[in-house]
């Protein structure tokens, strides 16, 4: 735990948080700052900023607790849809410095726009950039 992140402090129970779900590892509580009825936010009880710094047994957790608590979300407000993702460290909009997965319910029209949406944008890239790159990721696994 970080004695400055207010998701452990929720994750201790020191400060109040709306849980909907909880395992041993994971926890899930609604967004206090929620962009539709029900966004949830499912995060690993132990401190990790990133999800390159969560152990992999820990990771699946989340997973699996994020699949859970989707299925609850978009069953309890009557979604349509959801959105489902992670902003995966300060450049990619993270706000709290602990991993935390976002259940966004939507809804037909209801304004929102698909996860492409939030790059700004589109690079433009030819077979032989695309080739480089996928031979980059799997050269790094």
């Amino acid at each position: 735990m970080s004695d400055d992140c207010i998701f452990c402090a929720i994750a201790d129970g020191d400060i109040p948080g709306r849980i909907v779900h909880e395992t041993d590892t994971t926890l899930a509580f609604l967004d206090a700052n929620p962009l539709a009825p029900g966004h949830t936010l499912v995060i690993p009880k132990a401190h990790h900023e990133r999800l390159n710094d969560t152990p992999p047994e820990l990771a699946a957790d989340v997973m699996t607790a994020l699949r859970e608590v989707t299925i609850a979300v978009e069953a309890a407000v009557d979604a349509d849809a959801s959105n489902v993702a992670f902003n995966n460290g300060e450049a990619a909009g993270q706000e709290v410095p602990h991993l935390h997965g976002h259940v966004i319910p939507r809804f037909e029209n209801d304004g929102g726009h698909p996860i492409h949406a939030i790059a700004g944008d589109t690079p433009d890239f030819d077979d032989d950039e695309l080739d480089a790159i996928a031979a980059d990721v799997e050269a790094e696994l």
